[in-house]
């Protein structure tokens, strides 16, 4: 079987002592791809040198995570436009909005957000969007800039059946990880009632690591523990949610011509 994770942070400080020995466990959990959201302009220099090191696996979007828009938001998302626009990634993201650490910039979040859709709109890229303890007021934005064409990530969701109906409608994606295992995650009671074509597995390694790794780094090579849990809440074989979702995830981003 072959998985693709869609949301890792691989280039993070967390593999730096053993990332060679990661990068092998992932190829041997049989995962071929992992897209690697930005986080701010701190974090491309370590995700392009990621890319390059391992061109065949690691693939890179382009964004600013909302827990990074600061006062100055507006200088980053410079930078941010500018990567965007010089080069091939495969998405916006990782963007969104996140009223779980900080609600002051609440505002500012909705700017910087609403700024990299109309980005992701214009290049024809899909986005992926971090939406905690924010999932209704991110479906909100999304659906005032829906213009038919915008399609993405709802990364990490957590939300309620009338929540993913509300995002699946709109072509979106259920971003499904590591809380799909959690005995109290919620998700039993909302992934029996969603199509598999609308989900998409994800680790968001090196956070949120599924039992019976939970509280330790995440890995990549972990997919198969949530593809696992999926296939059972569907009543589906495991061979099925790794087809399927490789397939979502595979039509959702585009192929990357370029040399590194």
């Amino acid at each position: 079987m072959n998985y693709i994770d869609t949301h890792a942070h691989i280039y993070s400080t967390k593999f730096d002592s053993d990332r060679d020995q990661v990068i092998h466990d992932i190829r041997e959990a049989g995962v071929e791809r992992v897209y690697m959201p930005n986080v701010d302009e701190e974090t491309i220099d370590a995700m392009l040198l990621c890319e390059q090191k391992y061109p065949d696996l690691c693939i890179p979007m382009m964004g600013l995570h909302p827990c990074d828009v600061k006062e100055n938001f507006q200088s980053q998302l410079y930078i941010i436009e500018d990567w965007l626009r010089k080069r091939p990634f495969a998405a916006v993201g990782e963007i969104g909005l996140d009223l779980y650490w900080d609600k002051t910039l609440f505002e500012q979040q909705k700017e910087a957000l609403g700024i990299q859709i109309s980005w992701a709109k214009e290049l024809d890229l899909p986005i992926v969007l971090h939406c905690r303890d924010s999932m209704d007021e991110t479906i909100a934005i999304v659906q005032e800039q829906y213009d038919g064409k915008l399609k993405g990530i709802f990364h990490c969701f957590t939300g309620s059946v009338e929540q993913a109906k509300q995002i699946t409608e709109m072509g979106f994606l259920l971003g499904i990880g590591g809380v799909a295992t959690f005995k109290n995650g919620g998700l039993d009671q909302v992934i029996p009632n969603v199509d598999l074509k609308h989900l998409v597995l994800e680790t968001d390694a090196p956070y949120l690591a599924p039992v019976p790794y939970r509280g330790k780094r995440n890995s990549p090579a972990y997919i198969p523990i949530i593809a696992e849990k999926v296939a059972d809440f569907l009543q589906l074989s495991k061979e099925e949610v790794a087809l399927q979702t490789k397939k979502n995830a595979l039509t959702l981003f585009p192929e990357l011509n370029y040399e590194l």
